[in-house]
């Protein structure tokens, strides 16, 4: 088992690190990029609702579970900037168009998620509970912080 989730570990963080590493638009429909980045935020929002289980004693910790689900976190939240491609504020999202016209803030908000669930995904891997629950909670916030500014409520 523990052999089958680092390999899948391993395929996902590679798909990340490539999809990040190209940032091409290869959407040939704005519909197509909002599907995207919602699928990508609904396996984020998943993995990190599952940690958040754990942490409120909703289930039971596993360590092993919640260092995966981490790791799950860190290499998705690489994956919706994709999405947010000019048009795509109109349609099926709840993006607010403040993303187009202030996008260097909310690269700088994007970055800092990034940045959060990589801490978070190393946290995990420690033993440390406090150093874990401040790490998901930065992340939470980074989350939240974005939210607020350019989702619909």
């Amino acid at each position: 088992m523990k052999k089958q989730i680092k390999l899948s570990l391993l395929a996902l963080a590679g798909s990340a690190l490539l999809a990040s590493a190209v940032q091409a638009n290869n959407f040939k429909e704005t519909d197509d990029a909002i599907h995207y980045r919602q699928s990508a935020f609904g396996l984020i929002a998943h993995n990190f609702g599952d940690m958040g289980a754990m942490l409120k004693g909703k289930k039971p910790f596993d360590a092993e579970v919640f260092a995966m689900r981490a790791q799950n976190v860190a290499a998705l939240s690489k994956l919706p900037a994709e999405g947010f491609v000019a048009g795509s504020d109109k349609g099926h999202t709840d993006a607010l168009a403040k993303i187009w016209s202030d996008k260097a803030d909310f690269d700088a908000k994007m970055s800092a998620f990034q940045d959060n669930a990589a801490k978070l995904a190393v946290a995990a891997q420690s033993s440390d509970q406090n150093a874990i629950k401040q790490a998901f909670m930065n992340t939470g916030k980074s989350c939240k912080g974005c939210h607020d500014v350019y989702k619909k409520d």
